[in-house]
């Protein structure tokens, strides 16, 4: 049984979608981009030394961070960017590993990471590495859609994350979710479970 799963995809991949059904089947789900959320949330254990390093211009009213206004300024800045990752990253780091330990040892886990291919260290944290896929006009509209961004936003997430030929050249899975319904969707996800179900790691 392949015990630990690398899940990423690009902005509107559909991404959280196939780790919820991956969670469906059992899995246990680890997921980076919410524990970022929720550090950075009042009272979060990143929110000092972010407000220390960025400033009160970064936060809510509420003291959490203002998610949009980094994001603007981490676009723009190379050195704010790097000042924001060495904050997060040692941080989320950390509560993954927990996350992964208090799910035991016999549990299959999915960590799902949106930068997993950009880290450069997760290929080795992993027996798997599974994509979801689809192209820069699907993702463009779908995150458009359900999130009211402006196209020129999402197309800057899209340009600092890794090509998808990149992504796709470091999975040993790729689901296509261009044009799936929901139902295709959680064919292929069980299909892929009981295929890694029954393997054994490399």
């Amino acid at each position: 049984m392949i015990r630990r799963i690398g899940l990423t995809g690009g902005i509107g991949s559909g991404k959280s979608t196939v780790a919820g059904l991956l969670v469906a089947e059992g899995a246990v789900l680890v997921d980076t981009d919410a524990i970022a959320r929720r550090i950075a949330e009042p009272g979060g254990i990143a929110m000092p030394a972010l407000e220390a390093r960025f400033g009160a211009a970064v936060l809510r009213p509420d003291g959490g961070l203002d998610r949009a206004r980094m994001r603007e300024i981490v676009f723009q800045d190379a050195e704010a960017k790097r000042a924001l990752e060495g904050i997060l990253h040692p941080l989320i780091g950390a509560e993954t590993r927990r996350e992964a330990t208090d799910a035991g040892p016999d549990a299959t886990v999915v960590f799902d990471v949106p930068l997993l291919v950009e880290s450069g260290r997760w290929r080795a944290l992993v027996e798997r590495v599974l994509v979801v896929d689809a192209t820069e006009a699907t993702q463009l509209r779908r995150v458009v859609a359900r999130s009211g961004w402006t196209p020129e936003a999402v197309r800057s997430v899209i340009a600092q994350q890794a090509p998808r030929a990149l992504r796709r050249a470091a999975a040993d899975a790729v689901i296509d979710n261009e044009s799936l319904t929901l139902e295709e969707l959680a064919a292929q996800v069980r299909g892929l479970w009981k295929r890694w179900a029954s393997a054994g790691t490399r």
